[in-house]
């Protein structure tokens, strides 16, 4: 457990890739095999579910520390985290007992679920008592199952790749997937996997990067095809062994969640790996990310859910035909292959995303300005020699998403920060004019957003909140409404669930227009026509 909390010590005091991977190659080549197995587990995101409640947490930190209650909870909305804040005012620990090993700490965690909340409190108390700061950090950042820390993925599969000798992108492949880290040892998962242990695993996923030059700089057109970009949830749908998955990028298995394109995967062939956009798909048309939304998280779909809310597959990449990985293989050959394969399937729930060739990039200028007409965010431009890669690899696979919509809208809330901001006002509630009932204009909600200003300005606006607070609740503080910021968004549809009617898709701040005043802020009414701009 030191060693580990050690390790997210290093990482913690350090912005560079170089020494994070060392610290993590030190901890690889030395940690025993379990706990090797959960570390990969954690920064995978698999983390063990909560099984203490959060408020009991503050309440027995609150008591260890001796502080009242009320000064804990002003400490948490200062530092922004909890696992932190418990870290921070829980006495030093007592010397001379041996922590656990991880994979045991973990353990002890996971039954705490059994215990009465008498002895959940014991428990806990004993293990801070008896842990340095960073141990108490890991320790509370796995009690209350939100362990990230700041390690992507590709790191720890570089620095795993270069203590055991083995590709790193062979890696990435052999932690795809729904494995179990009570389940599995460290020879089955890096060392020495069997190739069953592949039968239910997905691919990586080949990421594009934001277009950031000219269309020009990319070369001859010859060389280069255009895609719609589809706003919908990217899935692998695979069929081995006679069943049918289908995998989110986020390594999510929600095969439950869209029965119909289960029963399309089984007219595939076995050995078939399809990459492509789950998309809601009602009367021959697009539909809007809000309403795929309603397909998600849910256990069981029922027929009329099925009915009112029916979805399809949008292929545009095959990465294994036949049982054979085609990723080596460049992309107009697994196009090919991937266009026979809808012709043959002939099922309405599975489309070909076209791939357009042209002559001159003014074709793919124009093509860009009609993307949000065909119900698309964008383009993505892919070069037809490209392999399929792992992650996000620059230079072959290019987004190049519209401009977003955007709106001017009134602060009304704001909440504190977390991480380098939690001592400021930086997570914000925007607001629009409407006309109620009585004929008199009300400023409703529609949005919240967090980014997009410098800090210069997000401190300016903290300052500006912090004398202008109208009511508190508990971290979050109405604002005198005063400020008007320009929103951006990428999407909009009609809501029930919203105040406003409307739900937007990744809002934030484009922009503080302290050219205007709240008289010039935009109304629902603006906000609505823009849903079949």
């Amino acid at each position: 457990m030191f060693d580990f909390a050690d390790l997210v010590e290093q990482i913690d005091k350090t912005n560079k890739t170089n020494l994070k991977v060392k610290a993590l190659e030190k901890f690889f080549s030395s940690a025993t095999d379990q706990d090797k197995v959960w570390a990969i587990a954690l920064f995978s995101s698999k983390r063990p579910k909560r099984s203490v409640k959060t408020s009991n947490l503050r309440v027995y930190a609150a008591q260890m520390a001796n502080i009242p209650l009320w000064l804990f909870e002003e400490s948490y909305h200062i530092v922004g985290d909890l696992a932190e804040t418990i870290a921070l005012v829980v006495p030093e620990s007592k010397q001379g007992v041996k922590p656990p090993s991880l994979s045991q700490l973990i353990k002890e965690i996971k039954d705490l679920k059994n215990l009465d909340e008498i002895h959940q409190k014991s428990y806990l108390l004993n293990r801070w008592s008896h842990l340095n700061y960073y141990s108490k950090f890991v320790f509370n950042k796995l009690i209350t199952g939100g362990f990230r820390i700041g390690v992507s993925q590709k790191l720890m599969t570089k620095s795993i790749a270069n203590v055991t000798g083995i590709d790193q992108d062979t890696i990435a492949y052999q932690i795809m997937g729904d494995w179990n880290p009570e389940e599995v040892t460290y020879n089955q998962l890096i060392l020495s996997p069997s190739k069953e242990d592949f039968i239910y695993k997905p691919y990586p996923f080949y990421l594009a990067n934001p277009l950031d030059q000219g269309l020009e700089k990319l070369g001859s057109c010859s060389e280069w095809v255009y895609e719609n970009k589809w706003d919908g949830i990217r899935a692998q749908l695979i069929k081995r062994n006679d069943e049918i998955m289908i995998w989110s990028r986020g390594e999510e298995l929600i095969s439950n969640q869209f029965p119909e394109l289960l029963v399309m995967g089984s007219f595939l062939n076995n050995g078939t790996v399809i990459d492509g956009e789950i998309l809601p798909f009602k009367n021959c048309k697009i539909g809007s990310f809000n309403d795929l939304q309603k397909r998600l998280g849910r256990k069981n779909v029922g027929k009329t859910t099925l009915e009112n809310n029916p979805v399809i597959l949008k292929a545009y990449d095959l990465l294994e035909l036949n049982g054979i990985d085609i990723r080596n293989k460049k992309y107009i050959e697994r196009r090919k292959s991937l266009e026979k394969i809808v012709l043959s399937v002939k099922n309405e729930k599975l489309q070909f995303s076209n791939s357009y060739v042209f002559n001159n990039w003014e074709e793919v200028s124009k093509a860009h300005g009609q993307a949000r007409v065909n119900k698309s965010e964008g383009l993505m431009i892919k070069n037809i020699n490209a392999f399929y890669k792992v992650g996000r690899k620059k230079g072959d696979w290019w987004k190049w998403k519209v401009d977003p919509l955007t709106i001017d809208a009134v602060l009304t809330y704001a909440m504190r920060g977390h991480g380098r901001r939690a001592n400021l006002f930086t997570d914000y509630t925007f607001a629009l004019w409407k006309t109620n009932d009585k004929g008199n204009k009300e400023l409703v909600t529609f949005a919240k957003a967090y980014s997009g200003l410098t800090d210069k300005e997000f401190k300016k606006v903290d300052a500006f909140i912090k004398k202008n607070t109208l009511e508190r609740f508990g971290p979050v503080r109405s604002v005198e409404p005063e400020l008007v910021f320009e929103i951006a968004f990428e999407g909009i549809a009609n809501s029930s669930r919203h105040k406003s009617g409307v739900a937007v898709r990744f809002p934030r701040i484009l922009r503080w227009r302290i050219d205007k005043t709240i008289n010039d802020a935009n109304t629902i009414e603006d906000l609505k026509s823009l849903i079949h701009a």
